[in-house]
Protein backbone atom coordinates (compact mmCIF):
# COMPACT_ATOMS: atom_id res chain seq x y z
CA UNK A 1 0.00 0.00 0.00
CA UNK A 2 2.06 3.18 -1.28
CA UNK A 3 1.97 6.07 1.41
CA UNK A 4 -0.54 8.87 0.59
CA UNK A 5 -0.25 12.41 0.85
CA UNK A 6 -2.64 15.38 0.86
CA UNK A 7 -1.66 18.59 -1.25
CA UNK A 8 -3.74 21.75 -0.87
CA UNK A 9 -4.90 23.52 -4.54
CA UNK A 10 -2.08 24.42 -6.38
CA UNK A 11 -2.38 26.55 -10.27
CA UNK A 12 -0.33 23.55 -11.30
CA UNK A 13 -2.60 21.04 -9.93
CA UNK A 14 -5.38 22.22 -12.01
CA UNK A 15 -4.83 20.08 -14.66
CA UNK A 16 -5.22 17.43 -13.22
CA UNK A 17 -8.32 18.10 -10.93
CA UNK A 18 -9.61 18.34 -15.05
CA UNK A 19 -8.33 15.01 -15.43
CA UNK A 20 -9.07 13.16 -12.89
CA UNK A 21 -12.89 14.29 -12.73
CA UNK A 22 -13.04 13.87 -16.61
CA UNK A 23 -11.96 10.30 -16.31
CA UNK A 24 -14.82 9.27 -14.18
CA UNK A 25 -17.80 11.48 -15.21
CA UNK A 26 -17.03 10.74 -18.88
CA UNK A 27 -17.04 6.82 -18.22
CA UNK A 28 -20.11 7.06 -16.14
CA UNK A 29 -22.01 9.87 -17.10
CA UNK A 30 -22.18 12.45 -19.74
CA UNK A 31 -20.14 15.72 -18.96
CA UNK A 32 -22.62 18.34 -18.12
CA UNK A 33 -21.76 22.50 -18.81
CA UNK A 34 -22.22 22.88 -14.89
CA UNK A 35 -19.16 19.87 -14.99
CA UNK A 36 -16.86 21.92 -17.53
CA UNK A 37 -17.38 25.51 -15.84
CA UNK A 38 -15.98 24.46 -12.85
CA UNK A 39 -13.58 21.73 -14.29
CA UNK A 40 -11.90 24.07 -16.87
CA UNK A 41 -11.41 26.80 -14.17
CA UNK A 42 -10.99 25.47 -11.05
CA UNK A 43 -9.35 28.55 -9.33
CA UNK A 44 -12.41 30.80 -10.44
CA UNK A 45 -15.53 28.75 -9.46
CA UNK A 46 -14.15 27.54 -6.43
CA UNK A 47 -11.05 28.75 -5.06
CA UNK A 48 -11.97 32.38 -5.89
CA UNK A 49 -15.22 32.04 -3.73
CA UNK A 50 -14.04 30.91 -0.69
CA UNK A 51 -13.89 27.09 -1.37
CA UNK A 52 -11.03 24.58 -1.41
CA UNK A 53 -9.76 21.92 -3.71
CA UNK A 54 -7.82 19.09 -1.78
CA UNK A 55 -5.18 16.38 -3.86
CA UNK A 56 -3.97 12.90 -2.96
CA UNK A 57 -0.53 11.98 -4.10
CA UNK A 58 0.29 8.09 -3.96
CA UNK A 59 3.69 7.35 -3.31
CA UNK A 60 5.30 6.30 -6.80
CA UNK A 61 2.01 6.99 -8.73
CA UNK A 62 1.75 11.29 -8.21
CA UNK A 63 -1.36 12.37 -8.16
CA UNK A 64 -4.08 10.28 -8.17
CA UNK A 65 -7.15 11.79 -6.67
CA UNK A 66 -9.40 15.28 -5.84
CA UNK A 67 -11.94 16.56 -4.12
CA UNK A 68 -13.60 19.98 -3.90
CA UNK A 69 -15.73 21.94 -1.58
CA UNK A 70 -17.56 24.01 -3.12
CA UNK A 71 -19.20 27.29 -0.99
CA UNK A 72 -22.99 27.85 -1.78
CA UNK A 73 -23.76 30.00 1.03
CA UNK A 74 -22.76 31.14 4.71
CA UNK A 75 -20.87 28.17 6.32
CA UNK A 76 -22.57 26.05 3.86
CA UNK A 77 -20.64 23.72 1.22
CA UNK A 78 -21.10 21.20 -1.63
CA UNK A 79 -18.54 18.44 -1.61
CA UNK A 80 -17.78 17.86 -5.56
CA UNK A 81 -15.88 16.44 -8.17
CA UNK A 82 -14.12 13.68 -5.75
CA UNK A 83 -12.34 11.52 -7.90
CA UNK A 84 -9.79 8.96 -7.81
CA UNK A 85 -7.93 7.74 -11.22
CA UNK A 86 -9.00 4.11 -12.08
CA UNK A 87 -5.63 3.12 -11.92
CA UNK A 88 -5.35 3.81 -7.99
CA UNK A 89 -8.38 2.64 -7.19
CA UNK A 90 -9.23 -0.61 -4.21
CA UNK A 91 -6.33 1.64 -2.27
CA UNK A 92 -8.22 3.45 0.02
CA UNK A 93 -7.30 6.44 -1.89
CA UNK A 94 -10.79 7.81 -1.83
CA UNK A 95 -11.92 6.85 2.21
CA UNK A 96 -8.66 8.95 2.84
CA UNK A 97 -9.48 11.78 0.66
CA UNK A 98 -12.75 12.13 2.02
CA UNK A 99 -12.41 11.91 5.36
CA UNK A 100 -9.43 14.68 4.65
CA UNK A 101 -12.03 16.81 3.01
CA UNK A 102 -14.61 16.59 5.84
CA UNK A 103 -11.47 17.18 7.86
CA UNK A 104 -11.19 20.98 5.67
CA UNK A 105 -14.87 21.21 5.54
CA UNK A 106 -14.98 21.39 9.81
CA UNK A 107 -11.68 23.64 9.65
CA UNK A 108 -13.68 26.11 7.34
CA UNK A 109 -16.99 26.45 9.37
CA UNK A 110 -18.22 24.09 7.52
CA UNK A 111 -22.35 24.23 9.35
CA UNK A 112 -23.69 22.62 6.30
CA UNK A 113 -21.92 20.10 3.96
CA UNK A 114 -23.60 18.34 1.76
CA UNK A 115 -23.02 16.30 -1.40
CA UNK A 116 -25.06 15.38 -5.10
CA UNK A 117 -24.97 11.82 -6.53
CA UNK A 118 -26.14 9.08 -8.72
CA UNK A 119 -27.82 5.99 -7.67
CA UNK A 120 -25.09 4.48 -10.30
CA UNK A 121 -21.96 5.50 -8.22
CA UNK A 122 -22.47 2.90 -5.73
CA UNK A 123 -19.27 2.07 -4.35
CA UNK A 124 -19.03 6.45 -4.06
CA UNK A 125 -22.34 6.14 -1.96
CA UNK A 126 -21.37 3.68 0.41
CA UNK A 127 -18.20 5.26 1.06
CA UNK A 128 -20.09 7.98 1.76
CA UNK A 129 -22.10 6.23 4.41
CA UNK A 130 -19.68 4.59 5.85
CA UNK A 131 -18.33 8.03 6.37
CA UNK A 132 -21.44 9.49 8.11
CA UNK A 133 -23.24 11.36 5.23
CA UNK A 134 -27.28 10.38 5.47
CA UNK A 135 -29.64 10.78 2.67
CA UNK A 136 -31.29 14.05 2.66
CA UNK A 137 -34.67 14.76 0.65
CA UNK A 138 -34.63 18.64 1.82
CA UNK A 139 -31.39 18.54 -0.14
CA UNK A 140 -32.16 16.48 -2.97
CA UNK A 141 -35.53 19.33 -3.05
CA UNK A 142 -32.71 22.46 -2.59
CA UNK A 143 -29.65 21.52 -4.87
CA UNK A 144 -30.98 18.73 -6.81
CA UNK A 145 -31.93 20.15 -10.14
CA UNK A 146 -28.15 21.56 -10.79
CA UNK A 147 -27.31 18.20 -12.76
CA UNK A 148 -29.29 16.09 -14.78
CA UNK A 149 -28.20 12.88 -13.43
CA UNK A 150 -28.85 13.79 -9.83
CA UNK A 151 -31.08 11.54 -8.17
CA UNK A 152 -29.14 11.16 -4.65
CA UNK A 153 -28.52 13.80 -1.80
CA UNK A 154 -26.94 13.35 1.11
CA UNK A 155 -25.90 15.38 4.46
CA UNK A 156 -23.31 15.35 6.83
CA UNK A 157 -24.28 16.03 10.19
CA UNK A 158 -22.04 18.36 11.35
CA UNK A 159 -23.57 19.69 14.31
Amino acid sequence: MPALTIHPFRDDLAQAFHDINAQWIGAMYTIEQTDRDVLENPRARIIDRGGDILFVEAEGLGIVGACALQKTGEDQFELTKMGVLESARGRKVGEYLLHAVIARAREMGAKRLYLLSNRKSAAAIHLYEKAGFVHDAAIMAEFGARYQRCNVAMLYPTA
